[in-house]
């Protein structure tokens, strides 16, 4: 071993440990060239210096490195501090911002790392423009984290929840998973209202406010895929139903429609029905003009109403003539047939 002074065999038997969890003292004087009696005295200079050092007795047991020690310098390479940067930029526009708590943390990961990997990775987080997700809706970290912490534990949860309409109510809820889809998250889980049978629910996390967590503990469904029970519970239990027919099948409407609108199943010769409920009736009319094919609402006068906004503004979109004069300029075609 090239380290020969104790603080320095120290260092290396802390390196040691933080790699190889379980080391024996015998194992690590090997390692370090000497004794297992000097090893065992490196461990106790660590423990000096308040790194909390355990030992296991038993055939498995040995030396590892507690909670609490302070993460050791990074070392990352150019490609991965760069696909870090990256990474956050893309879903989180404001990752340039160091007043922002991940811009704030972005910044501290890049001063930790070598002169010329910090330079590249600063270049791309101040020079870059990511463009805002205007969709996204990021909830509170702490919320997020208690969600994501009581759903690890099982541990039951009330929260007071408030919709897009304003309307506001609160609920007992078994946290089963926290979701990020589309840069919005949402909470998967079993509601237990009162005067109501138990139901899966999907909260927006954003939309949450008060939030305690309960002794009660609860079991979670064995093998579930969080993922897919989401999209299919998204457009349940909101306050506006929502029945359409579309004159398309099933496959057809299923590849223009984001998912979480709804049931999609087959109806008639050739056509589809999607039946569901929101809590926005004008944002899921919005969804529905997507649709190539012929589609009507056949129920909810929520999603009825605000269909025939969407459509009347759209139809005096497509008729209303640009007048001489007005400032506007008539759209021109190109060869090819595409509006220019």
């Amino acid at each position: 071993m090239e380290a020969t002074n104790p603080t320095a065999r120290a260092l290396l038997c802390l390196q040691l440990l933080q790699e190889s969890p379980g080391t024996t003292a015998e194992r690590l004087g090997e390692r370090l060239g000497v004794s297992s009696r000097a090893a065992r005295r490196y461990v106790g200079i660590l423990r000096e210096a308040g790194i909390p050092v355990e030992s296991v007795r038993g055939p498995y047991g040995g030396y590892r490195v507690g909670r609490g020690l302070r993460l050791p310098p990074l070392t990352f390479t150019a490609s991965e501090a760069l696909g870090l940067v990256m990474a956050v930029l893309d879903g989180h526009h404001d990752a340039g911002d160091t007043s922002d708590p991940v811009g704030s943390a972005l910044a501290k990961i890049i001063r930790a790392l070598p002169e010329d990997v910090a330079a590249q990775a600063e270049a791309v987080r101040r020079a870059t423009s990511p463009a805002p997700d205007r969709a996204a809706a990021r909830p509170d970290p702490a919320t997020a984290a208690t969600l994501v912490r009581a759903s690890s534990d099982h541990h039951r949860v009330r929260l007071r929840y408030h919709s897009e309409s304003g309307r506001e109510w609160d609920v007992e809820v078994d946290p089963w998973a926290v979701v990020v889809r589309h840069g919005r998250w949402y909470l998967l889980c079993l509601a237990r209202r009162a005067q109501e049978d138990a139901a899966v629910r999907t909260y927006r996390v954003d939309r949450i406010g008060e939030l305690e967590v309960l002794a009660e503990t609860f079991t979670a469904p064995i093998g579930i895929d969080p993922v897919a029970l989401l999209e299919e519970h998204l457009s349940t239990g909101w306050e506006h139903p929502t029945e359409v027919v579309v004159d398309a099948p099933v496959d057809e409407v299923a590849t223009t429609l984001p998912g979480g609108l709804g049931q999609l199943e087959p109806w008639g010769d050739g056509a589809s029905r999607l039946v569901g409920s929101t809590s926005d009736p004008w944002w899921y009319a919005q969804q529905l003009a997507r649709l190539r094919a012929p589609y009507r609402v056949v129920g909810g006068s929520g999603l009825q109403e605000a269909a025939r906004t969407v459509g009347a503004r759209l139809l005096a979109a497509g008729t209303t003539a640009v007048q001489p004069g007005s400032g506007g300029t008539p759209p021109t075609t190109t060869p090819e047939g595409r509006t220019a």
